[in-house]
C-alpha cells in the first residue's frame, strides 16, 4: 500500500510537470511562431527592397550586431532566470534582489561591449575585406544595448514562469519589428539609405519592448528580502556565456567565411537567404528551450529525478517526431519556399538550402539538449562541445568553401552539426539515463523516410507548396498512428496546451 502511494505520488508530479509544460509551450510556441513569421516578413521585405548584393551586406551587419547580444549578453540573464525559477515561489523577496544584482552586472558588461564594438568597427570591416561596412557597423553598435534591455526582461519573465506575459511581449515585438524596420527602410530608400533605415528600426524595436516589459513587472514594488550572493550569477554565467559565444559563431561563421573568402556580395546575399530560411526548424523549437530551462531548473532543485528524466525523455521524443518530417519537407520544397520568401532572384539558394536544413535539424537537437543540461546545472560540457564544434567547423568549412563555394559551406556546417549532436546525445544519456525508446525512434525514422520519396517527386509549383506539404505531413502522422506511435498521449498533450482544466 505504501509503495502504491509512492508510485501514485510520483506519477502525479510527472503529470503536473507535463501539464505545465504543455500549456506554457502553447503560449510561447504561438508567440515564437508569430515572432519568426514577422522576422521572415522583414527578411523577405529587405531582400526585395535591397536586392541580393545589398541584402548580403545587410545580413552581415545585422547578424553580427545582434549576435553580440546572444553570445555575450545572454549569460547573466540566463543565470538570473535559473535562480529566479528556484526562488520565486518559496522566497519571493529574493526576486528583486536577484534582478537588481543581475541588472548591475549586465549594465557593466553591455556598456563595455558596446563601446568596444563601436571603436573596433574599422577592424571588423577590414577582416571582412570591406571598409564600406564601417559606418554601418558604428550605427549598429547601438543595437547592442537596446537588445540587451529587451532580452533582460525576456529572461526575467522566463525565470518567474510568467510565460503569458513573455508571449505577449514577443507578440508585440513581432508587430513593431515589421512596422519599424521595413517602415524606416522604405522611408529612407529614396535617399539611398534603406539599409541605414533598417538598422535604426532594429534599435527602436527592442527599446519599445523594454518600456512595455517594465510596465508589466508585478515585482517592481516587491520589498527586497534576504541576501543573494551575486558571485553565483557570475559562476553560472561564465560557462553559459562562453557556450553562447562558441555556439553563435558555430552557426554563423559560415556566413562570414563566405563573405571573407569569396568576396562576393551577391553570393553572400544568396547564402544569407539559405541560412535565414533554412533555420525555420530551429526557430520553431526554440520555444522548447525557453520552457525547458526554468522547468528543469525547478525540477532538479526540488530533487525530483524521476520527473526530470520523464520531462527530458518526452520532450526529446516529441521534438524528433516533428523535427524529422519538417526538415525533409523543407529540403524537398526548398526552391518554392525561397521563391515565396524572396522571389525568383534567390532561387540559386535552393540547392545549398536542401542540404543546410538537415544540418539545422542536428543543431536544433544539440541546442535543446544543451539547455536541458544547463537547467540541470551541467554547463561546462555544452561549452566545451560548442568550442570543439566551432574550431572543427572553421577548419572544415574553410577548405570546402575554397573548393565548392556555397555547397562547401553548407556541407561543412551540416557535418559539424551532426558531430556535436552525437556528442551531446551521448552525454545527456550518461547524465539522465535512457533518452527514449529505440523502437519509438525507429518508427519515427521509418515514417519520415516513407514521406521522403514522394516529397522529392512531387511538383515544385510554389502555389501547391503549402497544401502538398500539409498533405505529406498528415500522411506522416497517419503512418505513426498506424504504427501506434502517435495516439492518445500526444493528443492529450496538445489538448492540455489549449484547454484549461475545469476547477
Amino acid at each position: 500500500m505504501e509503495n502504491g502511494k509512492i508510485i501514485h505520488y510520483l506519477f502525479s508530479i510527472i503529470h503536473s510537470f507535463v501539464s505545465m509544460l504543455a500549456k506554457s509551450f502553447f503560449f510561447v510556441l504561438l508567440s515564437e511562431i508569430l515572432y519568426n513569421l514577422s522576422g521572415y516578413v522583414v527578411h523577405s521585405g529587405m531582400g526585395r527592397i535591397l536586392g541580393p548584393a545589398e541584402y548580403g551586406r545587410y545580413g552581415v551587419v545585422i547578424t553580427l550586431s545582434t549576435m553580440i547580444i546572444i553570445l555575450i549578453g545572454n549569460g547573466i540573464p540566463t543565470a538570473m532566470s535559473k535562480y529566479l525559477s528556484e526562488y520565486f515561489e518559496k522566497k519571493p523577496g529574493l526576486v528583486p534582489v536577484i534582478k537588481r544584482q543581475a541588472a548591475i552586472l549586465q549594465t557593466i558588461l553591455i556598456g563595455f561591449v558596446s563601446v568596444i564594438f563601436y571603436f573596433f568597427s574599422p577592424l571588423i570591416s577590414g577582416a571582412l575585406s570591406d571598409q564600406t561596412l564601417t559606418p554601418l557597423f558604428k550605427i549598429s553598435a547601438f543595437i547592442i544595448p537596446s537588445f540587451a534591455l529587451a532580452s533582460f526582461y525576456f529572461f526575467y519573465y522566463t525565470g518567474i514562469h510568467q510565460f503569458k506575459v513573455q508571449a505577449l511581449l514577443k507578440t508585440s515585438r513581432s508587430v513593431f519589428r515589421v512596422l519599424f524596420i521595413l517602415g524606416f527602410a522604405l522611408l529612407l530608400k529614396s535617399r539611398g539609405m534603406a539599409l541605414e533605415g533598417a538598422i535604426i528600426g532594429y534599435i527602436l524595436v527592442p527599446l519599445t519592448i523594454f518600456f512595455e516589459a517594465h510596465f508589466y513587472d508585478s515585482y517592481k514594488k516587491q520589498k527586497p528580502e534576504g541576501k543573494f550572493n551575486w558571485k553565483k550569477l557570475l559562476h553560472y554565467a561564465w560557462p553559459v556565456t562562453l557556450f553562447m559565444i562558441a555556439y553563435e559563431f558555430l552557426i554563423t561563421i559560415d556566413l562570414y567565411m563566405v563573405k571573407g573568402i569569396l568576396r562576393d556580395d551577391y553570393l553572400t546575399g544568396i547564402y544569407n537567404a539559405v541560412i535565414t530560411v533554412g533555420r525555420i526548424p530551429y526557430y520553431l523549437f526554440y520555444a522548447l528551450v525557453v520552457i525547458m530551462l526554468p522547468v528543469i531548473s525547478k525540477s532538479t532543485a526540488s530533487g525530483d529525478d524521476v520527473g526530470t528524466k520523464k520531462l527530458v525523455s518526452q520532450s526529446l521524443r516529441l521534438m524528433t517526431m516533428f523535427l524529422f518530417p519538417i526538415c525533409i519537407l523543407m529540403s524537398a520544397f526548398a526552391a518554392p519556399i525561397l521563391q515565396i520568401f524572396y522571389s525568383k532572384r534567390f532561387l540559386p539558394a535552393a540547392s545549398p538550402m536542401a542540404i543546410f536544413v538537415f544540418g539545422v535539424g542536428f543543431l536544433t537537437i544539440f541546442y535543446v539538449l544543451t539547455f536541458i543540461l544547463n537547467g540541470a546545472g551541467k554547463v561546462k560540457i555544452p561549452m566545451l562541445v560548442a568550442f570543439f564544434g566551432l574550431f572543427f567547423n572553421i577548419i572544415l568549412t574553410y577548405f570546402l568553401i575554397k573548393n565548392y563555394a556555397l555547397l562547401g559551406a553548407v556541407v561543412g556546417t551540416s557535418v559539424t552539426s551532426f558531430l556535436v549532436m552525437v556528442i551531446i546525445l551521448f552525454y545527456t544519456h550518461h547524465h539522465f539515463g535512457y533518452l527514449f525508446n529505440l523502437k519509438s525512434f525507429l518508427k519515427i525514422v521509418l515514417s519520415s523516410l516513407l514521406i521522403a520519396v514522394p516529397a522529392f517527386l512531387l511538383p515544385r509549383d510554389s502555389i501547391l507548396t503549402l497544401p502538398l506539404g500539409a498533405l505529406e505531413f498528415g500522411f506522416y502522422l497517419l503512418i505513426l498512428y498506424l504504427l501506434k506511435e502517435f495516439g492518445s498521449f500526444e493528443i492529450d498533450f496538445f489538448k492540455r496546451m489549449i484547454v484549461r482544466k475545469k476547477k
